[in-house]
């Protein structure tokens, strides 16, 4: 999706982001870690515990000055002012149904677009899981774009990005510095934060 053919956002669409900015801005939240962010990149956004850390990216991407991107499920852009509300805060829609097509679909977004940072929640849910979804990986090394690591950190209201890595297509060597960046934030919920190690925010085993 490039500049040109993403629609202009709907009044609706526009105070509802502007209430989230008013919530980021007013609540005394602010951006740390590895600044600026690349124009281009996969932001892996972890842990998410809560409703609240997409208001913290959103009031966050908005700090910065960065017009991100968002995954939906492409039945939400079937109804017109749903669609124009979704595509209008960054959404990509994507089908889900098509085996095995969701890197290409956001790899070809990637290619068209002179700057693009996609935002994934890769637990897929905001319960404790060691199931974190692999495709902002796969789309990250299809796409030659890094991955950048950032999440809030309720303690110090900040969302906080950092060092961005660069995959291999060995994601267990090059995701190991995302596992010990994300242990470095405090969620809102800590207790359902696993890692796909097994282990939790305190880097015990949770089955120990």
């Amino acid at each position: 999706m490039t500049e040109a053919s993403r629609p202009l956002m709907s009044l609706p669409a526009r105070l509802v982001k502007r209430g989230f900015v008013r919530w980021f801005d007013g609540g005394g939240w602010r951006c740390e870690g590895v600044l600026p962010l690349p124009d281009k990149a996969v932001v892996m956004g972890a842990p998410h515990t809560s409703n609240w850390d997409f208001l913290v990216f959103v009031g966050a991407m908005e700090q910065l000055g960065v017009d991100a991107r968002y995954i939906g499920k492409a039945s939400l852009f079937r109804w017109g002012p749903m669609a124009r509300f979704m595509r209008g805060l960054g959404g990509i829609p994507v089908e889900r149904t098509i085996k095995n097509d969701l890197v290409a679909q956001v790899s070809t977004e990637f290619r068209r677009a002179d700057q693009m940072l996609l935002v994934i929640a890769p637990e897929g849910t905001r319960e404790a899981t060691t199931n974190w979804r692999m495709g902002f990986y796969r789309i990250a090394l299809a796409a030659g774009v890094p991955i950048v690591p950032g999440g809030p950190d309720y303690g110090r209201k900040a969302a906080v990005f950092g060092e961005p890595i660069y995959p291999t297509g060995d994601p267990e060597r090059d995701l190991q510095p995302a596992w010990d960046f994300f242990r470095t934030l405090v969620p809102r919920f800590p207790d359902k934060v696993l890692f796909p190690t097994g282990s939790g925010m305190d880097g015990r085993d949770s089955q120990a």
